[in-house]
């Protein structure tokens, strides 16, 4: 991740040109989609589609409106008081994925809180798509674009994957130094583990939402829950990518086994059934049972349950697989410690299990063994 970055940072907009040919399998026509492209997808996008983008558009401009916070002065003395008052950063860049599918709603969801915040300056990355022709190749993918020009934005990158985070953090500049993209001060938008991991390389130098890698729902259900239900809700997470965990905990053997069948005939049914399998199948996704309802939520809630759970093969703790990530780019103990949020204590007592548990006479053997059964990544 960190040499991706780095090319990034060294060689602009030669690297992301680079880098969409090589992960995106097309070399945008321009980084900066024109205006008349995204009017063009506008112009062209369904009506059915336009009508549902602008109801939400309404819908969560209500909800962020009704989020933003208000001065709050507080008397703490004759002539003496103190203000808290919140104050929108000057510039952020916003990632909408688009390798696996499409979701203009991650264009919503990030483009207007922002707005809504006050944000002066708002731009837009998303990855070319190969498949794209006429006015559209070498560009994100339509309905990404009409999105975009719903909102007005119109700053908008045809830059996908870890290079978008990267152009975001240092700015992009042409050999000649003309400016392609300068550097944002907040990052946010989900996407890919790829993503994720420059989210945390670069973190410090911009400000970040989350480490939204690949996406996870966990499900706690007792007997009275729809089977149905659940089974919809965790293929509508497993679609997203092969790497997505589906999990539900439950203390109903009757409910457990009627998801089963239900995931089973649903995901042969749906658009992307390939994908939904094999996340379904893979070692992130279970359906756990519990003794009870006290016991799911144990397992359910990150706090309890990261010092315990185990996936799949790995004989790591979520907390353990957490730690070692986050020392997988050589950072020091007290930059892991502040990286996930524990004392350097109880740092050091993750990393040793972990040296422990992959046999591994150093903290970089951990993380190389690791890396080879695929528990994190280098």
């Amino acid at each position: 991740m960190r040499p991706l970055c780095e090319q990034v940072r060294h060689d602009g907009a030669d690297a992301l040109r680079e880098l969409g040919e090589r992960f995106d399998k097309v070399r945008p026509t321009h980084l900066r989609v024109p205006a008349e492209v995204l009017a063009a997808a506008e112009a062209q996008l369904d009506p059915a589609i336009k009508d549902a983008l602008v109801e939400a558009i309404r819908r969560v401009r209500i909800v962020h409106a009704a989020q933003a916070r208000e001065d709050v002065t507080t008397q703490v003395s004759d002539g003496g008081s103190v203000t808290e008052r919140w104050i929108p950063v000057e510039r952020v860049g916003l990632y909408v994925p688009g390798g696996l599918a499409v979701y203009p709603s991650s264009v919503v969801m990030n483009v207007v809180p922002a707005q809504v915040a006050g944000v002066d300056s708002v731009a837009v990355a998303s990855p070319p798509q190969a498949q794209n022709t006429g006015e559209f190749a070498g560009y994100p993918h339509p309905t990404i674009l009409a999105a975009c020009s719903l909102l007005g934005v119109d700053e908008v990158y045809a830059v996908g994957g870890a290079q978008a985070v990267a152009m975001f953090a240092y700015g992009a500049r042409e050999k000649d130094g003309t400016s392609v993209c300068e550097p944002v001060d907040l990052v946010t938008g989900p996407g890919n583990i790829y993503v994720a991991a420059a989210k945390r390389l670069l973190k410090g130098l911009i400000g970040i939402d989350a480490e939204a890698g690949p996406t996870e729902i966990g499900i706690l259900a007792d007997d009275t829950a729809d089977a149905e239900h659940v089974a919809a809700d965790l293929i509508s997470q497993a679609e997203h990518d092969n790497l997505a965990a589906s999990v539900l905990v439950t203390d109903s053997t009757r409910l457990a086994d009627d998801v089963e069948a239900a995931l089973e005939r649903r995901a042969r049914g749906t658009k992307h059934s390939e994908r939904v399998l094999t996340a379904l199948g893979g070692p992130q996704s279970a359906i756990v049972l519990v003794d009870d309802v006290t016991a799911g939520l144990r397992v359910v809630d990150p706090a309890l349950a990261a010092d315990s759970l185990i996936f799949g093969d790995s004989p790591l703790t979520a907390r353990e697989t957490e730690v070692l990530q986050a020392a997988a780019d050589g950072a020091t103990v007290s930059e892991v410690a502040r990286r996930v949020h524990l004392s350097e204590g109880t740092t050091r007592n993750h990393l040793s299990q972990a040296m422990a548990k992959t046999d591994a006479p150093t903290r970089a053997a951990a993380v190389h063994f690791a890396a080879q059964k695929g528990w994190i990544i280098q």
